[in-house]
């Protein structure tokens, strides 16, 4: 597996999102999951990507049952500050308190001592980012984390956490049909010396070709309820995974490969999570890093997959307001 710098921390060029397991997707085999895991680590995929919203702490309990006996294998990071309510909503805590209960939580969950990596899920608008990071920088003080991170934060913030503590990764959503962070904060990243990490960069699934219709996602399945996989905005953003299909007949690879080469290609200071259940779908995420895409393929596939290309927007109206801050 080649590898990538995100600031100081040195990971797997390709790391794995861990939300599509069990626990906030859908239901699914834990015991699927866990031979998924293992297999990653066994092909370098070592750099695992899990929160505690996810499955309200459930995805972080796989997770640690999958590296029990295993630690030194992996790179494990998580994230805090997305709250599930008793009511199945949810509230942002970036309070200094929440921030050291919640790390204490997720660290007995995942049945380890130190994470890797620690993202902040969410800014806390009522809360001094400052304030945030400092008992970030008490937590790696403490040695119970190593690296701190931000996720779907503005670039303001962004540098202003970045004065009380080094920030070494910011967590956004970026792929072919999501390129918002191209207004400003990826260059921020680089001014900064901070690494980034692109979530959902195969589009969450759709980008693979595999999805054709709404009736591929389960009755609970989280996507059903996102406005891009919904009503007329399906079948426009269909036609663009068609573009992306036949581009990647022309060169030899899968759709999903293409996807990933790209968000690869956009810099060596990009590690992409793509995340999947099944075993095969692994090794066909690793060869992306085979797929080499010229300058001039680069600019075809910007011309028929320019940014805002994709119709509606990435999550439902009330999710939308706690980006960027």
């Amino acid at each position: 597996m080649k590898k990538r710098k995100l600031g100081p921390l040195e990971v797997p060029a390709i790391g794995f999102g861990c939300m599509v397991l069990p626990g906030f997707y859908f239901a699914g085999s834990e015991e699927q999951a866990i031979a998924t895991l293992h297999r990653a680590a066994d092909i370098g995929m070592n750099f695992l990507d899990t929160a505690d919203a996810y499955g309200a702490g459930k995805n972080e309990e796989l997770v640690g049952r999958a590296i029990k006996g295993r630690r030194d294998r992996y790179l494990i990071a998580s994230k805090f500050g997305n709250v599930i309510t008793p009511n199945a909503g949810r509230e942002i805590d970036g309070r200094p308190e929440y921030v050291l209960s919640a790390c204490e939580a997720s660290l007995k969950r995942l049945g380890i001592e130190t994470l890797d990596l620690y993202f902040q899920h969410r800014v806390d608008p009522q809360v001094p980012i400052e304030d945030t990071v400092a008992a970030l920088a008490e937590l790696v003080q403490a040695g119970k984390v190593r690296y701190i991170g931000l996720s779907e934060a503005s670039v303001e913030t962004l540098e202003r956490a970045h004065r009380v503590h080094p920030v070494t990764a910011l967590q956004t959503e970026y792929s072919l049909w999501t390129r918002d962070p191209e207004a400003g904060a990826l260059a921020a990243c680089r001014r900064l010396g901070i690494g980034f990490v692109p979530y959902s960069p195969l589009g969450r699934g759709f980008l693979t070709g595999a999805i054709t219709r709404p009736e591929d996602f389960a009755h609970d399945d989280y996507r059903r309820h996102t406005p891009r996989f919904q009503g007329e905005n399906f079948r426009r953003n269909l036609a663009l995974v068609d573009k992306v299909r036949a581009f990647a007949a022309s060169k030899g690879c899968t759709p999903g490969q293409l996807a990933l080469a790209w968000v690869l290609a956009q810099g060596d200071d990009l590690v992409p999570i793509p995340g999947t259940k099944r075993r095969r779908y692994l090794e066909e995420n690793v060869g992306a890093l085979d797929v080499v895409l010229t300058a001039a393929e680069l600019a075809e596939i910007d011309a028929v997959l320019p940014p805002g290309a994709a119709v509606g927007t990435r999550y439902p109206e009330a999710m939308m307001q706690a980006l960027n801050r």
